[in-house]
């Protein structure tokens, strides 16, 4: 029969839950989200409350096992949001935790490949909110972006505009997710919008009219026309650019747009 920990899907619950099985010295087959349906069989389940004390204890034990770049990878991995998510990382957790030496290499290990694989998926994710992400600019100056990516990879991505753009005020927001980063030309705030707002209600992936500047319709077909003109279509792979430039964010790219 299989042991359940049910815990609140966030990453200081997750590591409360590393916490709770050493402490009861047993381990679960399977960590369940709150409120989820249960397995039609199973033995005991045992609910995580999130303690930040335990969580600590816990990172503070796994780094002195991890390199600073696979403690950041640890942390990143939690934004893939997939199924098996929490159950990867406690695996590998574990297995840091419990090993002699270094396991970050060890690639035999199938925790710890599949753990570089999920890392290596939000990776790809950041890398293309950076290359797909498009501002279109609001009547009141801002620039705003939408996205959807597959993972919650857009806190990723904040530092780079922020270096990027410093000087204008921009907004870029997960639509899926319900939220976005700010800049206010000195710090980033986190930031929601209504469902029913004119902000996330995009026309094929554009602002409303009466949200943009009056000289944004003209830049998106000039940036139309650009892109058509360095298309060499005797090298035209549709193939080869759909792996390039996922579909998923098609409806947001202003060069995609009719």
């Amino acid at each position: 029969m299989q042991t359940i920990f049910q815990f609140d899907n966030t990453f200081d619950g997750l590591l409360t839950a590393v916490f709770e099985a050493y402490s009861r010295r047993t381990f679960p087959d399977v960590l369940s989200v709150e409120g989820e349906p249960l397995p039609l069989f199973h033995g005991e389940v045992f609910t995580v409350v999130t303690d930040t004390a335990k969580a600590e204890r816990v990172w503070k034990g796994v780094q002195k096992k991890l390199s600073a770049g696979a403690l950041r990878c640890l942390t990143r991995s939690w934004l893939a949001e997939e199924a098996g998510t929490p159950m990867v990382l406690f695996r590998y957790i574990r297995k840091v935790v419990d090993a002699p030496r270094s396991i970050e290499t060890n690639f035999a290990d199938p925790d710890v490949l599949a753990f570089a694989r999920m890392w290596k998926r939000v990776e790809t994710e950041k890398w293309h909110l950076i290359q797909f992400i498009r501002f279109q600019k609001a009547a009141d100056g801002t620039y705003f972006a939408a996205v959807e990516p597959e993972k919650d990879a857009l806190p990723l991505v904040v530092d780079h505009f922020r270096d990027r753009l410093g000087d204008q005020r921009w907004v870029v927001y997960d639509v899926g997710r319900s939220y976005g980063f700010y800049f206010d030309g000195q710090e980033v705030r986190h930031v929601t919008f209504a469902d029913d707002s004119p902000v996330v209600r995009l026309v094929d992936g554009r602002l409303d009219e009466e949200l943009m500047d009056k000289d944004e319709r003209l830049f998106q077909q000039l940036w139309k026309t650009y892109f058509k003109a360095i298309c060499i279509k005797e090298r035209w792979n549709p193939r080869k650019h759909r792996q390039d430039m996922p579909v998923r964010y098609w409806k947001y790219l202003t060069e995609k747009q009719e």
